[in-house]
């Protein structure tokens, strides 16, 4: 058994959730963090820089450090050097959302974890999926499957494994058509789609209906553009029963 303490413990990790889209979602503590912060790991150094400069924070001492799916293990182990040096303040996010889900983060988190000296800091923020399911009202239970596969035949196999309940899923735009296809030739009409994008945007927009109906819809459209998030609910198939009309009569023993 472990016991991790933020008292007791004399380095920290800060993962700090970002805004999905709108700059005011950036919560208090948040700013704060960023704006202590002397190194911060995140995907895009440009996109970071970019989101600091919005909410006036001075980015002339902030060392930013790419850090993402392609390198995040290969640079976990020098990143801890970094967060048990005293002078440093290390903090961790996303291009937009929380760390870690469906982004970088676990190979960190896991490293820090080894130690324990090291606070894993939590500092909520904004996600995408959460923001979905609220607005879909399909079911207060879910599963978040994050990036379902992106083969057309591994993706019918996986949708064609999923048991009756609420599912949620990002989709990328160039995938988006396929994704529907595949949700119609799987599910058919028994199945109600909520797609939605530009969440907390000026243009913020979600769909509502049948795979069919979304698919036809997204066919008018000469471009496709935007991250979407997915919510579905795949309903338990009603049983048939067959009426035996001879059941009320009883049996005569010979």
């Amino acid at each position: 058994m472990t016991i991790n303490n933020a008292d007791n413990s004399k380095f920290i990790l800060n993962v700090i959730g970002v805004p999905i889209g709108n700059i005011d979602d950036l919560s208090p503590r948040a700013y704060n963090t960023l704006k202590n912060s002397n190194i911060i790991l995140c995907e895009d150094t440009r996109m970071a820089k970019k989101l600091l400069m919005l909410v006036k924070i001075d980015i002339a001492q902030i060392k930013f450090i790419k850090y993402d799916n392609f390198n995040e293990k290969e640079i976990s182990p020098k990143i801890i050097d970094l967060i048990r040096d005293k002078n440093n303040i290390v903090s961790l996010i996303s291009d937009a959302g929380m760390p870690c889900i469906s982004d970088p983060g676990f190979s960190i988190i896991s490293k820090c974890k080894q130690y324990d000296d090291i606070f894993i800091n939590v500092i909520s923020g904004p996600s995408a999926f959460l923001h979905a399911l609220i607005k879909s009202n399909h079911n207060s239970k879910f599963t978040f499957l994050g990036f379902i596969p992106d083969k057309k035949i591994k993706r019918q196999n996986y949708l064609s494994s999923l048991t009756p309940f609420t599912y949620i899923c990002y989709v990328s735009p160039h995938k988006l058509i396929s994704v529907l296809e595949d949700f119609n030739k799987i599910f058919s009409s028994d199945i109600t789609l909520y797609l939605i994008k530009e969440m907390t945007k000026i243009f913020e927009t979600s769909w509502e209906g049948t795979p069919k109906e979304l698919l036809e819809k997204f066919l008018e459209y000469e471009t496709i553009k935007g991250e979407y998030t997915l919510v579905f609910t795949i309903n338990p198939k009603k049983e048939i029963r067959k009426i035996n009309k001879y059941s009320s009569f009883s049996k005569v023993d010979k």
